[in-house]
């Protein structure tokens, strides 16, 4: 199983295609049944096209909508995984008891969590309702992964007289000394958290980790859940993916993850989510949209694309690239694939390819010679005249087939959005810092979904992004003398993304370098 991977695309579907018992951890926060607009977040395609499916009848449709989905869960977790659903008031009772009940049963749950927290409005007519319900279910609750000791809380031992100090986990120790080494004491085993969690608010308007999701839920709630329920190296899974929380956590937590949601907007910012917080020694993780840039696959490193195409194909690769006469690949019954990361092929790689095929294994080719099935396959961005031709005469005079994929019959692929940004010079100051403001226009047959910026663009670093979502495409800037580079991404309908670097010199004026 693939993992560190975000899918875009209907979880329902992408979870059918997983093998069973293959995930330690569900994490799950889906769309809650209250039948309001703000519930459409991202406003793509993808986001409206799943608000309607869900909202297509009562509660009766929305909890089969969900059910089927959590069925699916359950058959991939291992044995002693975990799921976390997350919702609220307006239909937790039904969750609860159509389908985590009948699909886990009743001896496999673990908790009913309240998460509390005090955002959002108040009333006059009822008592506020500031608190969600988050469901933990184990798939064999004698099995279930239970770390207290990864969340424990410690006292406050602060007004105690004796030196006091506290670990990485906020535990708190004395230290002694004995034959010059260091013994610790700890003053407490700490306490695990009640089932009602006061100590984890929602995140407010101004907190660090906004990125602009309304219903994003704090790092703090992730990382207790993935630290109590699962162990480095394990994986997590998050299949309504949102704003990127869950995976991100997994991420700084070393665990490996997979993230789905069919909003191409929630992908591409989780996406910039985790590129912000790479490290040296980070995981790489992959992306799969619905569509494949056709730069990116046309100009990628040669033995990668072959693997990766052959797979898309239903192929296997060679592992090795000496001694298999131009041979990349074979179906499951052996019949041989030449990949060519090039257009126009000419006639030339047919001859060559022919001639492989038939020195490859002789009694395969005469066997698909005389079941009238290709000999080979060849695939390519495109052929020429001279290849086509050439393939069309040995099936008419030789009988012998050679069957030319082009590589978008295998993957679709389109072209990458194009960018232009325009500069202009606002004010300057006293001490010489010039405000300017950028504005950028991105060009796609799919359609511009938004922009994301950054301020501080390091080639060797990666882009970085200062604003993580921008619908406009226009920013303001105050710089300083100096040299400034600035890099900004317009990203697509389709998830792709097109990039514009802009290198400035500061100094008297702004200038384009």
């Amino acid at each position: 199983m693939s993992v560190n991977k975000l899918i875009l695309g209907d979880n329902l579907e992408i979870l059918k295609a997983m093998e069973s018992e293959t995930v330690d951890l569900i994490y799950l926060d889906p769309p809650f049944f209250s039948n309001r607009n703000y519930e459409v977040i991202w406003g793509d395609e993808g986001e409206v096209r799943s608000f309607q499916d869900r909202w297509a009848g009562g509660i009766d449709h929305y909890i089969t909508w969900l059910k089927e989905r959590v069925a699916e869960m359950h058959r991939v977790l291992k044995p002693i995984g975990s799921i976390y659903l997350h919702c609220d008031w307006h239909a937790d009772a039904y969750i609860r008891v159509e389908i985590l009940d009948r699909l886990f049963g009743m001896n496999n749950m673990v908790n009913h969590l309240i998460w509390c927290y005090d955002t959002g409005g108040r009333s006059n007519n009822f008592f506020p309702k500031k608190h969600d319900s988050i469901f933990w279910y184990a798939k064999n609750i004698k099995q279930k992964i239970f770390n207290d000791n990864e969340i424990r809380t410690f006292r406050d031992t602060s007004t105690m007289h004796e030196p006091v100090l506290k670990d990485a986990k906020g535990k708190s120790y004395q230290r002694n000394f004995k034959n010059g080494k260091e013994y610790r004491y700890y003053l407490d085993k700490g306490v695990i958290p009640n089932d009602y969690w006061i100590d984890i608010q929602a995140l407010n308007p101004a907190a660090k980790e906004r990125i602009g999701y309304p219903t994003q839920k704090p790092e703090a709630l992730m990382e207790r859940i993935i630290k109590c329920s699962s162990n480095e190296g394990d994986v997590v899974l998050d299949p309504f993916v949102g704003g990127g929380t869950t995976v991100a956590v997994a991420d700084k937590l070393n665990r490996k993850w997979i993230g789905i949601d069919q909003s191409v907007q929630a992908i591409k910012v989780t996406e910039l989510r985790l590129d912000k917080q790479r490290g040296l020694f980070s995981a790489p993780f992959t992306v799969q949209l619905h569509k494949y840039d056709y730069d990116t696959l046309r100009y990628a490193n040669a033995f990668e694309f072959e693997s990766w195409i052959i797979q898309q194909f239903g192929g296997v690769s060679n592992a090795k690239q000496r001694g298999d006469l131009g041979l990349d690949g074979k179906m499951p019954d052996n019949t041989p694939i030449q990949v060519k990361r090039s257009d126009n092929i000419g006639r030339n790689v047919i001859d060559n390819f022919f001639a492989a095929v038939q020195r490859s294994d002789k009694k395969l080719f005469a066997k698909n010679v005389a079941n009238k099935k290709p000999v080979g396959y060849i695939i390519a961005f495109s052929f020429g005249k001279g290849a086509v031709e050439e393939v069309a005469r040995l099936k008419l005079k030789e009988n012998v087939a050679i069957e030319l994929v082009t590589a978008d019959k295998i993957v679709p692929i389109a072209k990458k959005p194009t960018i232009t940004v325009e500069i202009n010079e606002l004010s300057r100051d006293a001490k010489g810092v010039r405000e300017i403001e950028l504005i950028a226009v991105g060009q796609s047959e799919a359609g511009v979904e938004f922009y994301t910026w950054d301020f501080e663009y390091n080639a060797e670093q990666g882009f970085r992004a200062s604003i993580i979502m921008d619908r406009e495409g226009r920013q303001l800037a105050k710089l300083k003398a100096g040299r400034h580079n600035i890099a900004v991404k317009v990203v697509d309908n389709d998830g792709l993304e097109g990039v514009e670097v802009i290198k400035l010199k500061v100094n008297g004026a702004v200038k384009v370098e």
